[in-house]
């Protein structure tokens, strides 16, 4: 049994296996529109979302199956009091997939490890978003040709932007990608994903407080919302919040080539007039997400239909440590649901929590 709980979970030929399939699809979608005919996708959203819901429901009804789930937790059986371990078990009954979006990170993987039918992550806390990395993924290769050898500027917020880790993470396996990551200290990358990225990954990257003074460089830029809510004082917010917003004058200095991307929605971080610009490729890319979504369904399917789950739940798809040592991070499953505490030893000998990351000190 395979799950996408986050992006290292897939090789990197597999994404690119996956990246092709999606470019299959948009060329050949007649070819593709009973390929899930009989196949229902369990959708269980645990928290607000508008398109990495819709694109998962349009993807499943463009591939000939049904959907069915909840687009809020207050309408399922969490406000009783059941656990997400339970609550899949139940699903895996009604369902041949299912994918989740939580507000608990860790949660899609506690769900995979009581499903017997494949789970995807949809979105947890702050932690990841694979499906997102796979649609920028797409939308990377099909604006620019190529994944790897790419200047891709991150700005917004860093700190708390799971599609930004996410693609970090996926990006990391590319020759020549440099990483520009464009921020206000209290909004910075967090201090692991920096470390991490020196010690082991092949990219290379710098901080940079504006984007003025990188535009020229970028291949990529990719824009989250700088949220105001971050922020302690408002009046440091004032001080940085323009600094942060694109505008025509700001891509005037950008590459004729360059593209935009944002995983929406967007609030005031990109001015309407950017939108006539070519070079605005964030629509596009929403478009992307239901192919690679399609692609991803596809993909999941046939790997359970090779090696359905097996064994009793819970079940590891690594050798964690188990019960030895406690997370406390407020925004893990861990600390809310009946869950084995699981820690990953990293290669510099750290431990870090298995559901959010956190480091154990």
């Amino acid at each position: 049994m395979r799950h996408l709980i986050d992006p290292t979970d897939l090789t990197r030929e597999e994404i690119e296996q996956i990246v092709a399939l999606g470019e299959d699809i948009i060329a050949h979608r007649e070819k593709y529109r009973e390929a899930c005919k009989g196949k229902k996708l369990a959708t269980l959203f645990y928290e607000p979302s508008t398109r990495t819901r819709l694109s998962f429901t349009a993807a499943m009804m463009e591939l000939g199956g049904d959907v069915l789930g909840f687009s809020n937790a207050n309408s399922s059986s969490v406000t009783k009091g059941e656990s997400v371990a339970d609550t899949v078990r139940v699903i895996s009954s009604f369902a041949d997939i299912i994918a989740m979006r939580h507000f608990k990170e860790g949660a899609p993987l506690v769900a995979s490890q009581y499903a017997t039918i494949p789970v995807i992550n949809a979105g947890d806390g702050s932690h990841a978003h694979p499906t997102q990395t796979l649609t920028d993924l797409l939308t990377i290769k099909r604006e620019k040709g190529r994944l790897d050898h790419l200047t891709i500027g991150f700005c917004g917020d860093l700190k708390f932007g799971r599609t930004v880790h996410s693609l970090i993470k996926a990006l990391s396996r590319y020759e020549g990608v440099n990483v520009i990551l464009i921020s206000p200290e209290e909004l910075r990358l967090p201090d692991y994903m920096l470390q991490e990225m020196q010690a082991y990954s092949n990219l290379t990257f710098r901080e940079v407080r504006t984007m003025e003074e990188v535009m020229p460089e970028l291949d990529i830029l990719y824009m989250t919302r700088v949220q105001k809510e971050r922020f302690l004082d408002e009046e440091e917010f004032d001080r940085v919040k323009d600094s942060f917003v694109l505008d025509t004058e700001k891509m005037k200095v950008a590459k004729n080539d360059m593209i935009v991307l944002h995983p929406l929605p967007r609030v005031n971080e990109i001015t309407r007039e950017v939108d006539k610009d070519p070079r605005a490729a964030y629509f596009r890319q929403v478009e992307n997400g239901k192919f690679v979504r399609m692609a991803l369904i596809l993909t999941l399917l046939k790997y359970a239909e090779k090696a359905p789950a097996e064994g009793a739940a819970p079940r590891y798809s690594e050798p964690f440590e188990i019960n030895r040592h406690v997370c406390h991070h407020h925004s893990c499953i861990s600390q809310t649901e009946d869950v084995d505490q699981l820690f990953r030893r990293s290669e510099d000998g750290t431990l870090r929590c298995a559901y959010c990351e956190t480091r154990l000190k």
